[in-house]
């Protein structure tokens, strides 16, 4: 069964200082009274002596809880609560107190290596930023909660890996390298389901090294190379076909020229000829006609 925080009682500290103060000083002054009544002094011997325990009573419940750290206290093997109160505090002096900080955390996992969803071996680590939201659960619920996120992190980032491409030129499709925002947002969901129930909570998670694997990163960027030349021709030769059309119906529509389909086919070739070229053209003077 998960375990819950709930609140422990406790309060300020400042009051238990005097009271502690107070029992101290009077412990020898109540058992120095024993000698001037000799006849019967075993009460003040008595008084003086738990005067004393009552003044260790009062100093062992006092704790300092700084900004941003709460104290987990457990009695006789079982958690009475959390004291999240900054300050001067004092709780059960019979209690054990583990302080456990709130602040945000962050750390670098290690760089794996792991293949993509098409098989390619990749290496990848990410920066996790994390804190501490239920004590009782991140105390009590694992073994190290330090050490358990840092594992279910890199779990999760080889899993994120092994469900996207690491690159990919089609917009649809989410890849590791061009679509940051989303792989982080992922990223960061799949840690926080993992780590839940160790009371912690995910507040961000980015890839912090992404690349090919030494043995094919050569191969790969060559691959990715012909990739972008590839989806970039294939964009202008795209742009190209809407170009001609919209270069042939504006002259029909506007009756400049009326073209048969042997001049029409003449055109379009020029007009690709130009369009998808690599160099510049040259221009070419016709005297004469088509024919």
């Amino acid at each position: 069964m998960a375990m819950k925080e709930n609140d422990a009682i406790s309060s300020s500290g400042w009051l238990a200082v005097i009271l502690g103060l107070a029992a101290l000083i009077g412990s020898p002054v109540v058992g120095a009274l024993a000698r001037f009544h000799q006849d019967n002094p075993a009460p003040y011997v008595i008084g003086g002596g738990v005067l004393f325990v009552v003044a260790i009573i009062f100093f062992r419940g006092l704790f300092v809880n700084g900004p941003n750290e709460a104290r987990v206290l457990t009695f006789a093997g079982r958690y009475t609560g959390t004291v999240r109160a900054s300050g001067l505090r004092w709780a059960n002096p019979l209690a054990s107190k583990r302080r456990v900080s709130l602040r945000a955390r962050n750390f670098e996992t290690q760089k794996i290596k792991v293949n993509d969803v098409e098989g390619n071996p990749i290496e990848i680590g990410a920066i996790v930023v994390w804190k501490v939201v239920d004590t009782a659960q991140a105390i009590f619920d694992v073994d190290n909660f330090t050490s358990f996120v840092n594992v279910q992190a890199e779990t999760a980032m080889r899993n994120l890996a092994m469900h996207h491409p690491y690159d990919s030129h089609d917009e649809q499709v989410v890849s590791l390298r061009g679509s940051s925002d989303q792989i982080s947002e992922f990223l960061r969901n799949e840690i926080e389901k993992r780590v839940e129930q160790a009371g912690v909570k995910i507040m961000d998670a980015r890839i912090a090294h992404l690349a090919y694997s030494p043995e094919i990163a050569q191969a790969m960027l060559q691959r990715q190379q012909a990739g972008a030349i590839i989806a970039a021709r294939t964009r202008i030769v795209e742009g190209a076909v809407s170009m001609v059309e919209m270069a042939l119906d504006q002259l029909a529509k506007r009756h400049i020229v009326e073209l048969d389909a042997e001049r029409k086919a003449a055109m379009v070739s020029n007009l690709l000829v130009v369009l998808c070229g690599e160099r510049s053209t040259q221009p070419v003077v016709n005297a004469g006609t088509l024919y």
